[in-house]
This record gives structure tokens, C-alpha cells and sequence, in this order.
């Protein structure tokens, strides 16, 4: 078990260094020019090509993915965000908990659900809980992840008023997204 998830980790390297070339790639391809983004509409030209030449934006393509991807590997500096002119690391820091939480509860709900029709399937074989059951699993895999999302918002937020539609204070916020994300 453990030299089969060694090697998965290992084999997981070239695909993150590959995602990171490509999106290296396509963000330089975006239409406009990150130095004036991040100066600003107002700033003048002497200001954009100082803001380029601090975001390194005035080398080479290649020499900016070797020094960005230097500043990972050896410091965990992602860089600052043009947004909000912080260090990228503490935006995804922010968010991690979140995200990691709502990874949790979508699993909780998809394999708790997914193992009672799956049981109930199994026990009434060709009988309607049967039928009903794999046509809930075709719907939960069918549906649009985006419009569940909106229609149990419109149902329970709206409509009912039993859950919050934004935010992750209270474990009320996550029940409508863990559900959606774990329909699938």
C-alpha cells in the first residue's frame, strides 16, 4: 500500500509541472498587459515599465518561468496577487479551510447517499426502489452541478428561508453546497 502511493505521488510531479507550464502559458497569451493592470488605469507609461521591470515582465518568457517557478520550489513564494497586493500564499491560505471543508461534507453526503440507494438497490433488485434508485444516480450524474446549485437555493434559501445562500460561518452555509458538489 505504501509503495503504491509513492508512486502515485511521484507520478503526480510531472503532471503539476506540466498544469504549470500550461497556465504559465496561457496567462501570457491573455489578452492586455499585466503591468498596466497592476499600475492602474491612471498611471502613465514611466509607471507601467517600472511596474514591469519589478514584476520581471520585461525578460524573457522562459527566464520568468524559471525564476517563478525557482521562488516555489525554493521559498513557497507564489508571488503577490495584482488584486489585492498580497502575498498569494495567505490568499490561498484564507480559502483553504473552506474549500477543504466543503470537500469533506460533498464526500460525507455523495458516499453516505450513494451507499443507501446502493444497498436498497441491491436488497430490491428489479423492483421500482431499484428503478428509482439508478434513476437518481443518472440524474445526480446528468444534472448540471450549476443549476442544482441554483434551484436548491431558490427552494430552500428563497423560498423556505431554512438556509443562508452565501458564505462559511456556520455549518448552515455548507449544506446546500456540500449537497450540490456531492450530487454527482
Amino acid at each position: 500500500m505504501l509503495h503504491y502511493l509513492v508512486k502515485r505521488l511521484l507520478g503526480l510531479i510531472p503532471t503539476l509541472f506540466l498544469v504549470a507550464v500550461l497556465v504559465f502559458l496561457f496567462v501570457h497569451m491573455l489578452p492586455g498587459d499585466p503591468a498596466r493592470l497592476a499600475a492602474g488605469p491612471e498611471a502613465d507609461q514611466t509607471t507601467v515599465e517600472l511596474v514591469r521591470k519589478d514584476l520581471g515582465l520585461d525578460k524573457p518568457i522562459p527566464e520568468q518561468f524559471v525564476a517563478y517557478f525557482g521562488k516555489i520550489l525554493t521559498k513557497g513564494d507564489f508571488g503577490t496577487s495584482i488584486r489585492t497586493k498580497r502575498p498569494v500564499r495567505d490568499e490561498i491560505g484564507e480559502r483553504f479551510a473552506a474549500t477543504f471543508w466543503l470537500t469533506v461534507w460533498s464526500m460525507v453526503w455523495s458516499v453516505f447517499f450513494g451507499l443507501v440507494i446502493g444497498m436498497v438497490s441491491a436488497t430490491r433488485r428489479n423492483k421500482w426502489q431499484d428503478h428509482a434508485g439508478m434513476a437518481l444516480a443518472v440524474s445526480g450524474i446528468s444534472f448540471p452541478t450549476f443549476a442544482l446549485g441554483l434551484l436548491l437555493m431558490e427552494i430552500f434559501s428563497v423560498g423556505l428561508g431554512w438556509l443562508p445562500t452565501v458564505g462559511a460561518d456556520t455549518w448552515k452555509h455548507y449544506i446546500l453546497p456540500s449537497i450540490t458538489l456531492g450530487a454527482g
